[in-house]
C-alpha cells in the first residue's frame, strides 16, 4: 500500500512539474515562433505578422519597449487576437540565440532594409511590408499603429 501511495504521489507531483514547465515556457515568450512557422501560421488564421527587431542586450530602447509595451497584458491580449508574433533579435553577446535564427534575423534585416532599432514591421503571409515602425515612442501610441493593420 506505500508503494502505491509513493508511485501516486511521485507520478502527481512529475504531472505538476511538466505542467507549470509548460505553463512558464507559454508565459516566457510571446515570441517563440521560428520566421516559418510565424509565415505559415500568418495564412493560415489570417492575421498579419508583427516582426519586432531589436538588439536584445544593447539596444535601450528595446529594453524598455520589452519592458513597457510587449510584456505587459494588453499587449499579449491584443496580440493573441490580431497578430502573429516573431522576435528577431540581434543581440552583440550571439549565445542569447541560436547561430542559425542569428543568420536568418541578420538576412531579414538585410531583406527588409532595417537599420535602427527597435523596428516593427507588420507584414503579410507573403512578406509583403504593411507598415513600419522605426524607433520607441509612447507606449500607448502603438495600438493606433497596429490597428490600421487589423481591420
Amino acid at each position: 500500500m506505500r508503494k502505491i501511495v509513493l508511485l501516486t504521489f511521485f507520478v502527481f507531483t512529475n504531472l505538476l512539474i511538466a505542467q507549470e514547465s509548460i505553463d512558464s515556457i507559454a508565459k516566457k515568450s510571446i515570441w517563440s515562433l521560428t520566421y516559418k512557422d510565424a509565415l505559415q501560421l500568418s495564412k493560415k488564421e489570417k492575421k498579419p505578422l508583427l516582426v519586432y527587431f531589436k538588439g536584445s542586450d544593447w539596444c535601450g530602447p528595446c529594453k524598455k519597449l520589452d519592458q513597457e509595451l510587449f510584456s505587459t497584458e494588453k499587449f499579449k491580449h491584443f496580440s493573441d487576437n490580431y497578430f502573429i508574433l516573431y522576435e528577431a533579435d540581434i543581440p552583440f553577446n550571439q549565445d542569447l540565440v541560436t547561430k542559425e535564427r542569428l543568420e536568418l534575423n541578420k538576412k531579414l534585416a538585410k531583406k527588409f532594409k532595417v537599420s535602427s532599432y527597435p523596428t516593427l514591421l507588420v507584414l503579410n503571409h507573403k512578406q509583403k511590408i504593411l507598415g513600419v515602425k522605426k524607433g520607441l515612442i509612447l507606449t500607448e501610441y502603438y495600438y493606433p499603429f497596429f490597428e490600421n493593420y487589423i481591420k
